[in-house]
């Protein structure tokens, strides 16, 4: 079955290279990235890493760059689609409106190791420890480009980037002016539109407004039956840039409405005392954020951002919460004697939630404001000009679960020559607990039910997850090592190889059996969380870029993942998130992307993906391919059509690990849509 998926791969890439040759040798294409060299793409500058611009080739560490292009050439319709271009990141769909993302391993529903920026406002959530990947989009056509590191950047970013960093970046204002409509449909995207407009208050303040809405359909489950999982959506916002003399002003807001749902799993319920079948939600929340930049010169900037951010919440079927964060953060970065460039700064957060109580989970106390407050120092000395730069800087955080948090970092760039360059680092990261981790009673852990003989036990079986204000965080020491090689203006490799020493990791305790109080009789399984749990794990990621000819671009990525999880629990593999993890995380991916345009106004994009199997959750590995055909009628206006997960009729990919949701199948779709720019 794999060969002749992958023979049909072949097929389509041979029927490129033969259209190819029907298409005269001097035809250009009006797009601007497939005009630009291998080497030019490659000076691409990203500010992740420093905080500061930096040209790709010359950040010592692991950087991924997915651009505008690659998003609108692979038809991903959100940010969790399109994040599947990056080497080392792992994308699992559990539905239609929930995701499960990693860097580097410990993937789940809450991935509590991976901090997630929307242009530079954390979306990371201290209430679950990840990210609710439901409440981040904005217009697909507005994101500039997406910046991952894999592994850690804590010195720069704080706690809980403990793997590694995702930064959504959006468009200026300037660079959105004019109009834009989108509107489609398909099978699984059964209808979706957007639109923005970008205009000018003065010669000096460029603004942009937008607004985009989806309904997207249900997912089946094992069974065979419909998920109840549709998703509905709407969102819009704005964003305002002033430019005066050095300084440069920015005001941007989002606000998002979402109606989803899902199918609790029946098996994995306590039915005296928790609803099962189909549930229903609803989200709302928004943002403003505000940012002053002020440029000395080349090599010195002062940078203030503040936002606000309010989330409403119906999460299925953990109940509602509410949840208020208020950031600040400050930076200056200035040249020092002739050979050092600092970067110093700081940044205080406070955040509010507020969590209603449910059968399911209930939180003690139920409302809650935290703080955090930290200040950074990175320092990069240029050893030998132009070839030996190192590195060292070191955050000083303090949060109110485990103090004082220190997370130091040494990094070395090694530039022989303009075609190579050998980088590696040594960092120490942390991952905070979360308020479930010290505040919630969870009374369900779905994979209990899994463990030999207890199936056979003469009454029901609950298990109580107790919190404690005794967890600590989350330890890791990370030895990386990269090598990116230029080996033509129309080719380049780029690899990363890494060992990540984790300690102090959340495991669990089992407590007596105990008889419920309450009738039906049901035995209780109490269950603590402690930090007795230990990994180590290694790898490497390599991506290579190649353009055979001026409108034919190939891009491959593979990675290879490897985990050995250490703890006395003795049921350690019946939880994904401690023991189980060395069987969560797929060994090896692979993904293979071949953009071609046959003229100015036709263009075929095609997108192979193999993820290998799953263990814990019985998922066998997969082979499925995405495909883009773009046709341009005029110069404003774009007409596609978009397959995906095109080698199935559909492919299980994960399973919700702490709320118990069925597990689904993911379908295959097609889908055609419209833009028009003017």
């Amino acid at each position: 079955m794999l060969r002749t998926k992958a023979f049909r791969f072949i097929f389509l890439l041979f029927f490129s290279c033969i259209a190819n040759l029907t298409i005269a040798k001097n035809q250009s294409t009006n797009n601007q990235l497939l005009d630009l060299s291998i080497e030019e793409l490659m000076n691409v500058k990203v500010t992740t890493v420093s905080r500061a611009p930096q040209k790709l080739t010359e950040v010592a560490s692991a950087v991924f760059v997915i651009t505008q292009d690659d998003i609108r050439r692979s038809g991903a319709t959100s940010i969790p689609d399109a994040l599947r271009m990056a080497p080392g990141v792992q994308v699992e769909r559990v539905g239609t409106d929930k995701w499960a993302i990693s860097i580097r391993g410990f993937n789940g529903l809450f991935a509590n190791k991976l901090q997630v920026l929307m242009d530079g406002r954390s979306v990371y959530s201290p209430i679950f420890s990840g990210v609710l990947w439901e409440h981040q989009d904005t217009l697909m056509e507005d994101i500039e480009r997406i910046e991952v590191i894999r592994g850690p950047a804590a010195t720069s970013w704080g706690s809980n980037a403990m793997n590694g960093v995702i930064n959504i970046i959006t468009k200026k204002a300037a660079d959105t002016q004019g109009t834009l409509v989108t509107a489609g449909g398909g099978s699984f995207e059964h209808g979706f539109v957007g639109a923005r407009y970008g205009g000018m208050i003065n010669e000096n303040t460029p603004f942009r407004i937008y607004a985009k809405g989806f309904t997207r359909g249900q997912t089946q489950s094992l069974s065979g039956e419909n998920a109840n999982d549709q998703w509905h959506s709407g969102r819009g916002g704005f964003r305002f840039d002033h430019q005066r003399g050095m300084d440069q002003f920015t005001l941007q807001g989002d606000y998002f409405s979402n109606f989803h749902g899902s199918t609790l799993d029946k098996n994995a319920l306590s039915l005296s005392t928790n609803p099962a079948g189909q549930i229903r939600g609803h989200d709302e929340g928004g943002n403003i954020r505000f940012r002053w930049d002020r440029s000395f010169s080349e090599h010195s900037a002062f940078m203030l951002q503040a936002y606000y951010d309010r989330n409403q919440s119906q999460l299925v079927p953990l109940g509602k919460f509410e949840a208020d964060s208020f950031d600040v953060d400050a930076q200056y970065r200035f040249p020092l004697f002739e050979r050092h460039h600092l970067t110093w700064g700081a940044n205080y957060r406070l955040y509010h939630n507020k969590l209603f109580p449910t059968n399911l989970v209930t939180f003690s106390p139920s409302e809650q404001t935290n703080h955090l407050a930290g200040t950074f120092i990175r320092d990069d000395v240029m050893l030998i000009p132009n070839r030996l730069l190192f590195t060292i800087g070191s955050r000083f955080e303090h949060n109110d679960f485990t103090g004082m948090e220190i997370q130091p970092s040494a990094h070395l760039m090694w530039t022989p020559n303009a075609d190579n360059s050998i980088w590696m680092a040594v960092s120490r990261a942390v991952r905070t607990p979360s308020r479930a981790e010290n505040d919630a009673n969870v009374n369900i852990t779905p994979q209990i039910q899994a463990v030999p003989g207890l199936s056979n036990l003469p009454f029901p079986l609950t298990a109580t997850l107790n919190g404690s204000n005794h967890f600590n965080s989350e330890k890791l020491i990370a030895y990386e090592l990269g090598y990116r090689h230029q080996i033509s203006s129309q080719a380049s490799i780029d690899i990363a190889a890494f060992i990540n020493d984790y300690s102090q990791l959340r495991d669990v305790t089992f407590g007596a059996l105990s008889f419920s109080s309450g009738l039906p009789p049901q035995l209780i399984q109490p269950v603590m969380a402690n930090n007795q749990g230990s990994a180590l794990t290694y790898g490497f990621e390599t991506a290579i870029d190649w353009k055979p000819r001026n409108n034919w671009r190939l891009q491959g990525n593979y990675s290879f993942l490897n985990i050995d999880f250490s703890s006395n629990n003795f049921f350690k593999n019946t939880d994904p998130t401690t023991g189980g993890t060395e069987k969560i995380n797929p060994r090896h991916q692979l993904s293979v992307r071949s953009n071609y345009d046959f003229s100015e106004k036709l263009q075929l994009n095609l997108w192979l993906r193999y993820t290998s199997e799953i263990a814990f959750y019985n998922i066998p590995s997969y082979i499925t391919m995405d495909a883009k055909l773009i046709y341009k009628p005029t110069k404003n206006t774009e007409l596609f059509i978009v397959g995906q997960n095109l080698f199935s009729q559909n492919h299980r990919e994960f399973v919700s690990d702490f709320i118990p949701i069925v597990p689904v199948y993911i379908p295959r779709g097609v889908y055609a849509g419209v833009q028009w720019r003017f």
